[in-house]
């Protein structure tokens, strides 16, 4: 059995998780810790690095789960696990603070990087994004980049993250179909089942 520390950055990913494990309950295969991180990198890694240092017994592994934008090819609904990601919001020169420009690798089986800023992207914003970076397929939220650092400082400690696609802005999606998705897709059974697979 493995001690596991979930981040929920919002209240309805941690309000959702908790009632995911508990109605798993004596069934799970490993024992959880949710933290409430908070939405933004800043927030995301001060929760995170709080919760690694002070754990009274060590965590195996850190997985942050929710909601997360797509680029198109992308479904409302759909699970992915990334195995890269990045800053997309860090304007600095290739090769000159790589700590924080370069991408850094997740324990996600899917092929695709999950772009971290501190802002929601929209249709205009993806656009550039995919042509900076040179993808077609990407996700995007405002934490997992932070937290990868955070993790990497407290002595490389691995981590997943598990998001369920909640808007593709391309497709003309904005924060209300965001809000509508994240309002009604509130079993988080799917994604705490992913995480069980880790």
């Amino acid at each position: 059995m493995k001690n596991i520390l979930i981040v929920a950055p919002t209240e309805r990913e941690n309000r959702n998780i908790r009632l995911a494990i508990e109605r798993k309950g004596e069934t799970l295969k490993n024992r959880y810790t949710v933290a409430f991180s908070g939405i933004g990198k800043a927030a995301a890694a001060a929760t995170i690095t709080r919760y690694l240092l002070q754990a009274e017994q060590p965590y195996d592994l850190v997985a942050v789960i929710g909601y997360a934008a797509g680029t198109l090819g992308f479904k409302q609904g759909e699970v992915v696990v990334p195995n890269r990601v990045q800053y997309h919001d860090a304007d600095i020169p290739e090769g000159f603070i790589p700590e924080v420009s370069d991408p850094r690798n997740l324990l996600g089986t899917d092929d695709v990087t999950v772009f971290t800023g501190d802002s929601f992207v929209n249709a205009k914003s993806v656009a550039e994004i995919k042509a900076r970076f040179g993808v077609e397929r990407a996700i995007f939220d405002m934490e997992i980049g932070a937290i990868a650092i955070a993790c990497e400082m407290c002595d490389n400690m691995p981590l997943l993250a598990v998001k369920v696609i909640s808007d593709v802005p391309e497709d003309g999606h904005t924060e209300l179909s965001y809000d509508e998705f994240a309002n009604t897709w509130t079993d988080f059974s799917p994604i705490l089942n992913r995480v069980e697979e880790f």
